[in-house]
């Protein structure tokens, strides 16, 4: 089993900066690669940015240039930094394992761009 817990979303203004965090416990050695996701109101669910084990890296076009994904396993912490945020990025963002023992999902983090 995988826990995952994110946390560091909120209010922020166009064009301004949020870091999120993904701290993952439980069988965290089975864990592949983790991602992070974004459903807005009314929308799917989307894949914005991904981090394998081997600390490979991939976006979503819309994101490139903009947020970077990064780990740091000494913290079982996952990382995504979001510049030059857009009311377009206003979503929930969720963190997403996959791991050996299978696939996991957190439970949110509520992003709001606005002025």
């Amino acid at each position: 089993q995988v826990q995952l817990v994110e946390s560091g979303g909120g209010l922020v203004q166009p064009g301004g900066s949020l870091r999120l965090s993904c701290v993952a416990s439980g069988s965290i050695v089975s864990i592949y690669d983790i991602s992070w996701y974004h459903q807005a109101p009314g929308k799917q669910r989307e894949l914005v940015a991904t981090i394998t084990s081997g600390s490979r890296t991939y976006y979503a076009d819309s994101v490139k240039g903009r947020f970077t994904i990064s780990r740091d396993n000494a913290e079982n912490t996952v990382y995504l930094q979001m510049n030059n945020l857009t009311p377009e990025d206003t979503a929930v963002y969720y963190c997403h394992a996959i791991a050996r023992a299978g696939i996991y999902w957190g439970q949110g983090t509520q992003v709001t761009v606005s002025s």
